[in-house]
């Protein structure tokens, strides 16, 4: 077969074919009367086993090697091909997402595009302070996508500038609480803290929306951090999770604060002293929870509060009976 009739059934160019032939990736096994390269059936299905190589990205060198070595095993070959796919894959999603962000930032024009560029780097960067200043300035310059902003503040470790971050979400305007909740599924404790601890200095509905939901999360930090900012809202689905952090002794004095602030009418101020009464009351609460639970007890107002402090004031255990009773009187001086 003539190198036009090949090039035609194999879909390689009359040039490819001669640049195989010069490689010596393929020797066509004769040639007619008149000087013209001819194929047999063989140097087709080499031609074919090129393509095939190719098409998994290997190199003619590669291919070469691959097709001529006898004693060639392909698995070192195709265990490099994938790492290099998978770094290549990684290179162009990161570029993706950079080109997207500066999309999402409606640039007016070059300068803006630079700016933004900026920003997204001094974000990345190694040195805190950069990273601080690049969130303190995002408000004020180009605004940089929410998406970059829930990016860094999920991955920062240094307090102050998780705090920058923070405050640049909660002035980043839409968008912020959804991502965030995504972080409330990582499997990285560090960072389901850190979507939970941003989700709470969000303002809006949406963030109430999500911190609502967080009650449910199987993260008992999540939950925690969760009922405190809605205990602020004055969102009664925190009480439970707050009377469970009071007795677990998990940031008790902030959850009783939080319940003080929900006992803002009799009939929720009453909710919240039966639920304390009724873990005093169970059979297995230990004393320091015991101790705890009579303390919070200070801070809800109401005739349900008082009589309970009244029966604690006669507790067998002294400790609850004396802080009971004092309480009691810092009540009745009120």
């Amino acid at each position: 077969m003539l190198i036009g009739e090949v090039a035609r059934r194999s879909g390689v160019s009359a040039r490819m074919l001669r640049h195989y032939e010069s490689l010596g990736l393929v020797r066509p096994s004769g040639r007619t009367g008149s000087g013209y390269r001819e194929y047999s059936g063989e140097d087709i299905r080499r031609i074919f086993h090129i393509e095939s190589l190719r098409s998994l990205g290997l190199s003619l060198r590669e291919i070469g090697r691959a097709l001529d070595d006898p004693g060639f095993t392909p698995s070192a070959l195709v265990d490099d091909l994938i790492r290099q796919t998978r770094d290549r894959i990684a290179a162009e999603t990161d570029l993706l997402t950079r080109l997207s962000r500066i999309h999402a930032a409606e640039p007016a024009g070059w300068e803006d595009v630079l700016q933004v560029v900026a920003l997204l780097q001094a974000l990345g960067s190694k040195n805190a302070d950069v990273r601080q200043r690049a969130a303190l300035s995002s408000v004020d310059t180009v605004p940089v996508p929410v998406e970059a902003l829930v990016e860094a503040t999920l991955s920062e470790t240094e307090p102050n500038v998780a705090g920058a971050l923070r405050w640049a979400l909660a002035r980043s305007g839409d968008g912020g609480p959804a991502l965030l909740a995504e972080g409330l599924g990582s499997p990285v404790a560090a960072v389901r803290e850190r979507a939970v601890r941003s989700l709470a200095e969000l303002p809006g509905g949406e963030a109430t929306a999500q911190l609502r939901d967080a009650l449910a999360n199987p993260d008992v930090v999540v939950r925690g951090y969760a009922a405190l900012a809605l205990g602020t809202r004055g969102v009664a689905a925190a009480i439970p999770t707050l009377v469970d952090m009071i007795v677990e002794g998990r940031n008790d004095t902030d959850a009783a604060d939080a319940l003080s602030v929900l006992a803002s009418d009799t009939a929720t101020a009453d909710r919240i002293a039966t639920m304390l009464c009724n873990r005093l009351a169970h059979d297995t609460t230990e004393a320091p929870a015991r101790g705890r639970l009579t303390q919070a007890l200070a801070g809800i107002p109401g005739t349900r509060a008082s009589r309970a402090l009244v029966e604690l004031s006669h507790d067998e255990d002294r400790a609850v009976s004396l802080t009971a009773a004092y309480l009691l009187r810092l009540r009745d001086a009120r």
